[in-house]
Parts: structure tokens; C-alpha cells; sequence
């Protein structure tokens, strides 16, 4: 140890140059660096530790208030600093001094300010304001190594609302002459796009440029952001295939300079990164796919496996050549690569071959077949890694055989474990497959049991509530509901009288929310009526339960209050708990004991017969919108989530570098349109309104009056002085307090456990070619697995059944709880009881807003086709006939077949009135006989995304099924989720109702398709489309005294310059919202003069409110709503629909 000191301590003064004299190559004995290290060495405790670093900043704070310390100490005291950070304490008093050192320095004082401002300071501190002249300085000397030290600043510590300051000088720095200033500044445009993309979508011709620079290591940073545009949107960026495909064939061929190589590996991280861009580019794309095949092999082949950054690419290659379009020779090549990976005897190698089996198993289920007793034995490995990996691998392959093997390892595997995450991870795959693919009612509720019992409270409460809500909802069959229900209440008797101790909480609220629900269901309960109230009775008095699971137990007794033995339970349980501490336990007692006493309320409140009616829930609280309304036009302030107070204290804090360009104009001599939203005029007449010119006095000038600027400006003074800022209070959740994980009830194993668990035997290897079979079942019969590790084609064993019809709104939630198990829910509680809306009925009528020339909403520009019979013509190809088939005078007559129809002709009748957008490919397929086609259906609450299933064969397709997932998606299934057959040449049709939830650019919906050719023999084909924010984009039309409101009560905005549109017999700001309101469907609410005002809504009811005024050639608009993501991401589609105007 002390010669690894000293060799740090003999480094330090040449990294640092903390001495200027040639040769210093040691600290020396005095210096306070030196010693300050030693001691830390030297120490024995923690104690010690913060004793002698608190002394040392203590020094520091007195060294450098002293006006006779030198540069050359302010340097060994930066560093000190430094180091007392590095170790975990903040040295604050050092920072300005950092600052000072950054701008007044020598070249090496600037180096140690940066670094210690780097590390010192973050992207939301104050101080950060201080140094952005000193960048801007820098980055406009002539001094390459400040150029390039402020570059690594800015890339490194620059926030979001200081980009605007510094964008056009780093954009100057892509031409620099020198390569590594070049290379610095497409760094620090890669981490202006995370931050905010908006700010550079600009200057994306200059990004291609940066790809074709003549220096590699340019080229090599311009991969960073064409990785994440690739990914983003891959479609936009498939030109560059070719250029990309030539970058990696250079590299792979050596044609690099030698300072790239690492290892004799040409470039490994550049080949990584290529890959994955090619990935991307590849997928579902045979064209594209086939340019880089020959690349992928040669990528392949030179990867040889002798050290680690190769397997790195090797793994890459894999998941690249899975990714894109298959091709059978490089299929076989990368299987053949897995399997030496997985067999190879290092740990980090099976691993990696591990994760490459698991993200191609989903496309290739045959592939872990050759492995099994490989993945078996990984099953017993002593790494705990590589068993979480394994059982990742059997997750994936899971499906109706295999389950209860794998899960029974699954739940092996937590009793063993004692990390968390491990925990949290497996407990919800778990429930996740004893869902879908349980066996029999039994083996579901034991699952759930263990999951309960192993997961503690630690597991996502999405787990609880999922079971409580499928055993309310029921499913289609009422005898099913009757047995598992009953089984439950058995099982959860049996648990209670044995000990509970050990129960975690949350099992012992769902045990309570059971038993109260469905304790009639027991054949004893009429012979022996008080038996279940006497074990919750005695679960009550346990000191180990919690105030909340006491509430649950209460809850339950309620509903239990029926027979006259319970009635005498329950009125010494109330008796005792009327004097609780507890407000809610006072409360449930008090309930308690007014139904024991009043049974002509306990016979309407606990009614046998309305047990399972369906209780309305009005979720959007409804009947408060009167006093809601009432409250805010007397002045009260829309109420805001948690989450958004907490951005809004967040963003007060934030420092706002905008541009005077675009400030708020005043105006004496007019009155601003945003006086007349408000109704209202403010005493100094502001307008909210966004100006793009940087010349307050020529501003001035023009409007005929001064001009003041106080956009962001808080009001701390009023009539009667000094207004006091109240502090704003943030309402937080109180999360459940953690306890420890119990032992795993013995009593809850899974029957396979008896028959499946290894044990010591004569014959091993057979007994592990026993559990291989069980494991690998029905793997590789069908496709049931998809990508993200779902399955999706297998039939899902609990299907909840619909409830009620006719339900005249989307308001209201059908609840299929009891009458009487109201009451037990509004304990406030964790696990919520309430179920949420299923089956809500599409509003059949158009959009209500369509734009004001009359014309349809459309995607594309432009009308729509003629209307002819009520529905939209068909769009028939060039070359056919009316009927749809080949007009021929020399043939004969054919009968129309319903596949030669034009697709569109399928569309339902109740669509075919409504916008609609052209007919998108979904898959070409491995299969030519079937093939999927779509077009979205514009309704005013929902995108209806129509597919079109095509049999172009003449046999009969079966069991056609259509599966989605996403993020960011919503799909909710209108008809035809399940095809039972699909007859030769003719065409089906499903209907999906599709919102967004979050708002973004565009999205990926990934799907998958599975059919039967053959009864028994599944197939699927998985499949995706692209869906941009203006799809679900609708008008909101509002008054202007509304929006006016609205605007105010909105935190998050965004301002940009837009280009104007210029028409011969409009104005420039009337044409470019026209353009805008008929490309993105939005709402013109006024225009007044040169300001205009728009609206907007997702299809979830989010607004986004557009203010816009002209000034000079270009647009100011300003952007509000109260979703962070919505304004960027619609500013991004104006910006793009204006330029394709």
C-alpha cells in the first residue's frame, strides 16, 4: 500500500503542475497536499477522517480569504479541494475561487479552474452564470487550448436555458481548421441534442458534414448523435446506409490510422457503434438489409475471439445480424457464435452468450434447443449473475407446458436471494406468467401466495392490486369465478390459523380485502358464522400488524357484520378501537359499532343480493365541476399535481438566458391581444406576446411609446409595500415504511416442487435430462415469444370479462366490486380495489373542428379523394377497373373474388365517412400469402388504426391474431382482435382505438401476427409502423377569455423563431397558421393584427396553447401546456410542416 502512495504522491505535481520549475517530479515533505494524503492514508476510522478533512477545510477557508495567497497556492489549494470532493465532502468556499482561476489564469491555472469547476459544479447551480462570458471569451480566442477547454466545459456542465448564448459559436467551430476543435464542438452539439433537440434541428446538413470529415476522430463523434437520430426516426436517415456500410468495411479492413487500434482490434468502439446504427437501419427492411450483409460477415469473420473488446464486437455482430432482415447463411454463422459463447468455460463469456441467447431466442425459439443441458447446468451455477441470466432466458421461453418448472425455479431462486433488485425483478415475472399461463385455479393461488410471501413490501404495488382486481373482475365463466374465489378464502383460512408473524404486510391487506369480499362463498360460514371474524379478530390484536393492515382487518370485519355471533365480534372490536390514536381506526370502529347496532342499515349496507352488482364509479369526480368552476372564476388557482410543483420550484431556481429578441413587447399605444384573453388590462398594459428583435429601442420607436421588459420578473412590490413570497408547500406521497423480508411460508409450494427439486441421486445426469425436457417443452413449436419478452401469440389463460353495455359516456368506471366493499377501500390504502374502465365505446361521429375551408382532416396536404355512396372513393391502381381486376377484352369473364377488390373497399361502413390516411405495408413476411396493410382513421376521441389481414392463398388461415405493445401507446382493441379463419383471397379487418400517453415526436408500435395455416401448427410474423404526435393531435376550441385563463395556469413553454409563409391574397401570419391548423389539425382561436392565438389537445385531453406574433420575416411563437414533452415535441412538427409548405 504505502509504495502505491508514494508512487500517486511522486505523479501529482507533474499531472497537476503544481510547480513550474523543470524536474519537480515530487511532492515535497512540506507540502500540505503531500500531508494531507498521508493522513488520510494513515487513518484507521471514519470518525478520523471527517475530524481531519473537516480541519482541512477549515484551512482551506482561511487560506483563500487571505489577500497574500499567490496564484501558485491558490493552485495546491484547488487541489486540495478537489480531493476532500473526490472524497465525498463539499468544499464550497473553494468554488467562486475555481471561477476566479478559470477567468484570470495563466493557460495552466485556466486547465485546473475548468477541471475544478467540472467537478465541482452541476447543470442546475447558480454559479454556472458567472462563467458563461469567461466561455464565450474562450471559446473565441485564438488560443487553441482555451478553445478547446471551454468546448469540454460546455459539453460537460452547460444546462438547457444556457444554449441559446453559445449555440452560434460552437456551430463556427465545425469549420475550425483544426481537427480536435472540430471534434470538440460535434461533442458538445451531441449533448446539446440530449438536452434539447429542438434547439439544434437546424443545423442537421452540418452533421452530415461532420460524418464525411477527412479526420477520423470527427467522424467518429458525429456517431454519437446519427446513433441517436437512427434510433429516433430510422426511416429519415436510410440514405446514408451506403456511407455507413463503407465507414465499417474501411475500419474492419485495417484502413485507420494505428492510434484507433486497441489491442491490434481496429477501432472496436467506432465497429460497436456502427453496428448498432446498421441495426437499426436493417430491421424489417430488406433492401437496406441486403447492402450490408456482406459488411456484417466480414465483421463476423475478423472478430477473432482472443481478448475481451472482441467479444464486445462479436456480441454486436449477433445482435445486429438478429436484428435485420434475416438471412440464413449469417443466422447460422452468429448461432454458431453464441454457441462457443455459451459453452465457453469463463464466466464473462457465458454470460455474454447468455444475453445473445436471450435476445434471439424470441426470433429463433430452436436456437436454445442445441443448449439445454448447458442452460441447465447454469440453473446450479454459483454466480449469481449468471443464474439471473439464465432465468431471464427461461422467461422468455415460457409458455403453457413449461411454466410451472420454470416458475418453481423462479421461486427457487428468491428464497436464496437476498438482493432487492433480484427480488423486485423476478416477484413481477412471476405474476406476470402465473397470469397468463396457469394451469388450474390452485396452482395460481399458491403462486400468488409465495410471490406475496417472498416479495415482502418491497414488490411494485401493480402487483396486489393486478390479483385483487382479477379476482373482482371475474372472468367469462361464473362457476371459474365461484372456485377460485373459494380456493383463496380457503387457502388464506389455513394460512391465518398458523402463525403470521413472519406474513409480510402487504399479503396480510390482501388476505383482509379476500376474506371480507368473499367469506360467504365458504360452505362452514352458515354452521360456524363467527370463525373467519375471530382470526381477523386475533390478526387485529398482533402487535407485529401495522396501523394500515389494522385498517384493512376493520375494513373486512365491516363487511363481515352479518350474523348475530358476528355482530357480537364486532361490536367488542369496535368497543375496543373507539378510542384510537389512529383517526382511521376511530373511524372504521365507529362504522363498526353503528352497523351492529342498526340492523335495518346493516341489511341495505351489507345486502346479500348486491354482492355482485356493479358499482359506478364516476373516476373524473364529475359531480365537482360546479364548485370547481365556481372556485377558479372567484380567483382560486388550478390545482396542480405533486409532480408538477415540484418542476415549478425546480424551474424557479432555473437561470433564463433568453434572448432580449425574444422578449415581451409593451405597448402604450395598442392594447396586446392577450389583454383581451384575460378580460382584463395589467396596469403597466403588458403583452405576452414573443418579438424576435434584440433592438428594445427601435422597438420603442415603432410601437410610439417605451418599451419595458419585465417577462420572468417577480412582483415582491405592491401598493402597500414589500409583498412577503409565501413558500409554496409540495404535497408528497408518504411511501409505506420497509420491513424486513420474511421467511418464505413453507406451507405454499407449488406441487411441482415436490416432483421437480434436484436432489442427491445415483443418476444425475439423467435426472437433468428430465428437467431439460421439462424446461424446453413446446419451445420452438411456435413463436409465442416476442422481442421485449412477452408472449404474445399464446392464449392468455384468465381472460376478464366485459362488463356492462350501454354506457352512454367514458366517464363513468364500472367497479366490479360489491355495494358493501366501498366501504373497505377508502382506508387509504396502497393496494386499489377499484377497477378501471374496459370496453368504452367509440364516439362514432367525425372530428368536431374541421378546419374552416370545409375540407376533412388529413394527413397529407391537399383534399380528399370525392365522396361517392357515403364512403371515400376507393383508390384504385392504374390499370384496373372499377371492380378492381385487369380489364382484358380477349378473356373471359371472371368472377370478382373479395381479395381483387381494392383494399380501402373493406373499410367498415362506419369509418368510411371519416379522414382517413393512405394505405401503409406493414410486412412483406416471410410468408407471400399473407399480408398486412393499415391506414389510420381520424375520430374525434380516438386514432382507430384499421389492419387489413390479406390471404393471397388459396388455403384458409386460422386463428389470426394481432398483438401490439408500446411505451408510449395505449391500443385498445375495437373488433376483430381474434380472426377464427380468414378463407383464400379475401380480407379481414381489426379495428384498434390507439392514444398517446406521452407526448413525443413520433412513436414505434411494435406488433406481431400470428395465424395457423395448419390447425396445431402456429406461425407469427412480427411487424411495426411509425406513428407521429400530429396524428393525435385534435382542435380545442376555446374562447378567448379561456384560453386567456388557460395561458396563465400553464408552467412549461418553449419559444422559437419560425418561418412565415407567404401568400398572394392572404397575409403571412394568416397563411401560416392556416398551414399549421390544416397540417396538424389545430384551432385558430383570434387573430388581431400581427398576433395570432391557437389551441390544441392530445387525444387524452392535454392542451397546448400557440401564441404567435410576426415581426420582421419570421414567426415568434410561444408554446404552454401544462405536460412538459408536449410543446418541444409540437414544435418540432410546425418547424417540419412549414418547411414542406
Amino acid at each position: 500500500m504505502s509504495d502505491v502512495v508514494e508512487k500517486t504522491l511522486s505523479a501529482l505535481p507533474s499531472l497537476l503542475s503544481l510547480d513550474s520549475n523543470a524536474g519537480a517530479g515530487k511532492l515535497s515533505s512540506t507540502s500540505k497536499l503531500g500531508n494531507l494524503i498521508r493522513g488520510i492514508t494513515e487513518l484507521t476510522s471514519k470518525h478520523d477522517e471527517e475530524k481531519l478533512i473537516k480541519k482541512e477545510l477549515a484551512a482551506i477557508k482561511e487560506q483563500v480569504a487571505s489577500p497574500n495567497t499567490t496564484m501558485r497556492q491558490m493552485k495546491e489549494i484547488m487541489v486540495r479541494a478537489i480531493y476532500c470532493e473526490m472524497l465525498g465532502y463539499q468544499a464550497s468556499v473553494s468554488y467562486i475561487h475555481a471561477i476566479k482561476l478559470a477567468q484570470q489564469g495563466s493557460v495552466l491555472e485556466k486547465r485546473l479552474g475548468y477541471l475544478a469547476v467540472s467537478l465541482f459544479l452541476n447543470e442546475s447551480d447558480e454559479f454556472l452564470l458567472l462563467l458563461v462570458n469567461t466561455v464565450l471569451k474562450d471559446l473565441q480566442s485564438t488560443n487553441l487550448n482555451e478553445v478547446c477547454m471551454a468546448l469540454t466545459a460546455v459539453s460537460q456542465m452547460f444546462p438547457k436555458d444556457m444554449i441559446p448564448a453559445i449555440l452560434p459559436i460552437v456551430e463556427e467551430k465545425l469549420t475550425h481548421p483544426k481537427e480536435v476543435i472540430r471534434r470538440k464542438a460535434v461533442l458538445a452539439l451531441y449533448k446539446f441534442y440530449l438536452i434539447a433537440p429542438n434547439q439544434v434541428q437546424h443545423i442537421h446538413s452540418k452533421f452530415r458534414k461532420a460524418l464525411c470529415d477527412k479526420d477520423p476522430g470527427v467522424m467518429t463523434a458525429s456517431l454519437h448523435i446519427y446513433l441517436q437520430l437512427v434510433k429516433e426516426s430510422p426511416e429519415s436517415y436510410k440514405d446514408l446506409t451506403v456511407s455507413f456500410v463503407t465507414i465499417l468495411r474501411q475500419v474492419v479492413g485495417g484502413k485507420l490510422p494505428m492510434d484507433f487500434n486497441y489491442h491490434s482490434v481496429p477501432a472496436p468502439w467506432l465497429q460497436i457503434q456502427l453496428l448498432r446504427i446498421l441495426a437499426y437501419l436493417g430491421k424489417e427492411d430488406q433492401g437496406t438489409s441486403e447492402m450490408m450483409y456482406d459488411v456484417l460477415e466480414e465483421s463476423l469473420r475478423r472478430a477473432e475471439m482472443n481478448h475481451n473488446i472482441t467479444y464486445a464486437i462479436l456480441y454486436e455482430c449477433v445482435k445486429s445480424i438478429y436484428t435485420v432482415y434475416p438471412k440464413a447463411e449469417l443466422l447460422e454463422k452468429a448461432a454458431k457464435c453464441i454457441g462457443n459463447f455459451v459453452l465457453s468455460p469463463k464466466i464473462n463469456l457465458k454470460y455474454l452468450g447468455l444475453k445473445a441467447l436471450t435476445y434471439v431466442v424470441a426470433q429463433d425459439p430452436n436456437l436454445a434447443l442445441p443448449h439445454q443441458m448447458t442452460i441447465i447446468e447454469c440453473l446450479d451455477h454459483s454466480d449469481i449473475i449468471i443464474k439471473r441470466a439464465t432465468l431471464e432466458l427461461l422467461f422468455r421461453i415460457t409458455n403453457a407446458q413449461n411454466v410451472t418448472v420454470i416458475v418453481e425455479k423462479m421461486l427457487e431462486f428468491l428464497r436464496q436471494s437476498s438482493n432487492d433488485y433480484s427480488t423486485v425483478d423476478l416477484v413481477g415475472k412471476v405474476a406476470e406468467l402465473a397470469e397468463k399461463y396457469s394451469p388450474d385455479n390452485g396452482w395460481f393461488v399458491q403462486t400468488m401466495n409465495s410471490v406475496f410471501s417472498l416479495g415482502g413490501d418491497r414488490m411494485q404495488p401493480d402487483i396486489p392490486n393486478n390479483f385483487l382486481r382479477l379476482l373482482a373482475e371475474g372472468f367469462d365463466s361464473v362457476e371459474e369465478d365461484r372456485q377460485l374465489r373459494l380456493f383463496a378464502v380457503d387457502s388464506y383460512v389455513l394460512l391465518l390459523q398458523g402463525e403470521t408473524a413472519s406474513l409480510p404486510q402487504c399479503f396480510l391487506q390482501v388476505i383482509s380485502w379476500v376474506l371480507g369480499e368473499y367469506a360467504h362463498l365458504r360452505p362452514d360460514q352458515a354452521s360456524d358464522p363467527g370463525k373467519v371474524m375471530r382470526l381477523l379478530t386475533r390478526l387485529l390484536d398482533q402487535r407485529h400488524a401495522s396501523a394500515q393492515t389494522r385498517r384493512w382487518i376493520l375494513s373486512a370485519l365491516t363487511k363481515l357484520c352479518s350474523s348475530p355471533v358476528s355482530i357480537a365480534l364486532a361490536r367488542d372490536v369496535g368497543e375496543r378501537y373507539f378510542g384510537s390514536l389512529d383517526t382511521v381506526l376511530r373511524q372504521r370502529a365507529h362504522e363498526l359499532m353503528i352497523l351492529s347496532q342498526d340492523a335495518g342499515l346493516r341489511g341495505r349496507v351489507l345486502s346479500a343480493e348486491g354482492r355482485l352488482e356493479h358499482v359506478e364509479v364516476d373516476s373524473s369526480l364529475s359531480f365537482l365541476d360546479g364548485h370547481v368552476s365556481e372556485a377558479l372564476a372567484a380567483g382560486a388557482a388550478p390545482y396542480k399535481p405533486p409532480h408538477q410543483r415540484q418542476e415549478e420550484l425546480a424551474h424557479e431556481k432555473a437561470l433564463s438566458l433568453e434572448p432580449y429578441g425574444l422578449s415581451l413587447p409593451v405597448s402604450l399605444s395598442t392594447c396586446s391581444i392577450t389583454d383581451r384573453l384575460t378580460d382584463r388590462q395589467s396596469p403597466t398594459r403588458l403583452s405576452i406576446s414573443s418579438s424576435v428583435s434584440g433592438n428594445s429601442t427601435e422597438l420603442s420607436l415603432k410601437g410610439g411609446s417605451t418599451t419595458l421588459k419585465l417577462d420572468g420578473v417577480k412582483r415582491v412590490w405592491g401598493k402597500e409595500g414589500y409583498l412577503v413570497q409565501q413558500p409554496k408547500e409540495v404535497v408528497e406521497e408518504t411511501p409505506l415504511p420497509p420491513t424486513e423480508l420474511p421467511s418464505p411460508l413453507g406451507s405454499f409450494q407449488s406441487p411441482v416442487s415436490q416432483t421437480q427439486t434436484a436432489s442427491p441421486g445415483p443418476e444425475p445426469d439423467q435426472e437433468r435430462q428430465q428437467l431439460a425436457s421439462s424446461l424446453f417443452v413446446g419451445v420452438g413449436t411456435h413463436h409465442s415469444v416476442c422481442l421485449m419478452g412477452r408472449t404474445e401469440a399464446a392464449p392468455q389463460r384468465f381472460r376478464r370479462k366485459p362488463k356492462g353495455t350501454g354506457s352512454s359516456s367514458g366517464t363513468s368506471e364500472h367497479s366490479s366490486n360489491s355495494s358493501h366493499s366501498s366501504s373497505g377501500t377508502a382506508a387509504g390504502n396502497t393496494l386499489d380495489s377499484t377497477t378501471a374502465a374496459t370496453g368504452q365505446q367509440i364516439s362514432q361521429h367525425a372530428l368536431g373542428h374541421p378546419p374552416v375551408n370545409g375540407n376533412p382532416i388529413v394527413e397529407t396536404p391537399g383534399p380528399l379523394p370525392p365522396v361517392r355512396d357515403g364512403g371515400v372513393a376507393a383508390e384504385i391502381p392504374t390499370g384496373h377497373t372499377d371492380s378492381g381486376t385487369l380489364a382484358d377484352p380477349n378473356e373471359d369473364p371472371v368472377p370478382v373474388r373479395p381479395r381483387d377488390l381494392p383494399l380501402i373497399s373493406h373499410l367498415p361502413a362506419e369509418l368510411s365517412g371519416l379522414a382517413r390516411s393512405k394505405l401503409t405495408t406493414l410486412c412483406p413476411g416471410p410468408d407471400p400469402g399473407l399480408a398486412l396493410s393499415s391506414c389510420r382513421v381520424y375520430k374525434e376521441d380516438a386514432l382507430v388504426l384499421v389492419v387489413f389481414v390479406s390471404n393471397n392463398s388459396d388455403s384458409t388461415l386460422h386463428r389470426v391474431a394481432l398483438r401490439f405493445t408500446s411505451k408510449q401507446l395505449e391500443v385498445s382493441c375495437v373488433s376483430g382482435d381474434l380472426v377464427e379463419e380468414v378463407k383464400g383471397h379475401s380480407v379481414a379487418t381489426c379495428q384498434y382505438a390507439v392514444v398517446m400517453m406521452r407526448a413525443s415526436v413520433d412513436v414505434e408500435l411494435a406488433g406481431l401476427v400470428s395465424y395457423q395455416r395448419v390447425p396445431g401448427q402456429p406461425r407469427a410474423t412480427p411487424f411495426s409502423l411509425r406513428l407521429s404526435l400530429k396524428h393525435f393531435i385534435r382542435p380545442l376550441t376555446v374562447s378567448t377569455g379561456e384560453y386567456g385563463k388557460m395561458w396563465l395556469s400553464f408552467s412549461h413553454d418553449v419559444k422559437q423563431n419560425l418561418r412565415l409563409i407567404t401568400a398572394g391574397d392572404q397575409s403571412p401570419l394568416t397563411a401560416t397558421l392556416d398551414t399549421l391548423r390544416d397540417r396538424l389539425h389545430l384551432h385558430v382561436v383570434d387573430i388581431i393584427g400581427s398576433e395570432g392565438i391557437v389551441a390544441c389537445r392530445l387525444l387524452r385531453g392535454q392542451p397546448c396553447l400557440l401564441h404567435c406574433r410576426v415581426h420582421a420575416d419570421s414567426l415568434a411563437v410561444w408554446l404552454r401546456s401544462p405536460i412538459p414533452e408536449f410543446p418541444d415535441s409540437l414544435l418540432y412538427h410546425c418547424q417540419k410542416a412549414l418547411a414542406e409548405a
